[in-house]
């Protein structure tokens, strides 16, 4: 189970990775006709490989785990939610403490979408 968690987990932050590499290119003209998308949806093993590709670009120090400074610099939708992540009050996060807490998320978010739960 808790590999899924931080699969669930890595592939949220993928997802968020893309999300804001797409957020940082300048806005496009509307097209005149409806595209087909242009990629498919990563699967979990994309979606980690892309996540741990960002957070080994963002650890600085090469020392396995992100400071709030390299989560600014390098992930910022990590450092939005740091003090949360850092459950253990480190002053740090692992790539394990990222992928559990956006797999809580996921999973309550499933939750909150569920009929009658």
């Amino acid at each position: 189970m808790t590999t899924r968690v931080w699969v669930a987990g890595a592939m949220l932050a993928g997802m968020l990775v893309a999300a804001q590499a797409g957020a940082q290119q300048p806005p496009q003209q509307p097209p005149q006709q409806p595209q087909q998308p242009q990629q498919q949806p990563m699967n979990a093993k994309e979606a980690k490989a892309r996540f741990t590709e960002k957070f080994n670009a963002a650890d600085a120090d090469h020392d396995g785990k992100l400071s709030r400074q390299e989560a600014e610099a390098g992930m910022p939708e990590v450092a939005k939610s740091f003090d949360k992540i850092d459950t253990k009050k480190t002053g740090f996060v692992t790539q394990k403490q990222i992928g559990a807490y956006y797999g809580a998320k996921a999973r309550q978010r499933r939750g909150m979408e569920s009929p009658g739960g």
